[in-house]
């Protein structure tokens, strides 16, 4: 089977200092990747370096079986790639429903012409149900989370087959990081792909179908496995 997204060889670049180093992943049509590591190993860099947000970047990636190596950001997102950012980025100006519309993309179809799944609000609201009662509320007005479940949520109205998800659950509430957990794992059963930037490795257990490892811009081939072995060394027994 042919991956989604397949990268070979990236490597990125913050001026003169090399960040990413010879990145090899893939990614399957409904799967759940994790990509994990300290701060600062690369994580966040790989997300926007296969987004075309880098300043400058190398190496192979296709997505959807489309070579998108030297494409733009917004000809990579026209193409179905969604992408959360860490920061989040929703209009803190613009309501809840308002922030929605603006993410608003029309149907899309798998690689093999098949439709791909298709998101309205009413559909996002059972799997977001608390944006449900907050249509009016600006977004400078919601909480940390709030604005996290916004911003996956506004990333769905543009129907992407894979979506990129950066540190989710980072200074996030218990109660919060459960939801996020059910939201990801609703979304896999629609069928959507995810590669997930993440530190928290019980998080990344309960989610992740596989991981790789990251540390200093290298995906360490020794490292890279089955959820399995990280469960067991987050299980508290």
């Amino acid at each position: 089977m042919s991956s989604l997204l397949e990268v070979r060889g990236l490597n990125a670049w913050y001026g003169a200092a090399q960040v990413l180093l010879d990145v090899d992943l893939q990614v399957q049509r409904g799967e759940v990747v994790g990509l994990m590591g300290r701060n600062g190993a690369g994580k966040s860099s790989t997300l926007k370096a296969i987004m075309g947000l880098m300043p400058r970047r190398s190496g192979a990636i296709r997505f959807a079986g489309i070579d998108i190596s030297q494409a733009r950001t917004h000809e990579v997102a026209r193409l179905g790639l969604g992408f959360v950012p860490e920061n989040r980025r929703i209009f803190s100006e613009l309501t809840v429903l308002e922030n929605l519309e603006v993410g608003r993309q029309p149907p899309r179809h798998w690689p093999d012409g098949t439709p791909a799944p298709l998101w309205s609000p009413e559909q996002l609201f059972q799997v977001f149900p608390n944006l449900a009662s907050m249509l009016d509320r600006l977004g400078s007005h919601m909480s940390g989370g709030e604005q996290q479940m916004l911003a996956v949520a506004r990333t769905l109205m543009g129907n992407p087959l894979l979506v990129l998800l950066d540190e989710p659950t980072e200074g996030m509430a218990p109660l919060i990081v459960a939801q996020m957990a059910r939201m990801i794992q609703a979304l896999k059963s629609q069928g959507v792909s995810i590669l997930l930037s993440e530190q928290n490795e019980q998080f990344a257990a309960t989610v992740c179908d596989r991981v790789y490892l990251i540390d200093q811009g290298l995906v360490q081939p020794a490292a890279h496995g089955r959820m399995n072995a990280i469960a067991a060394r987050t299980d508290p027994t």
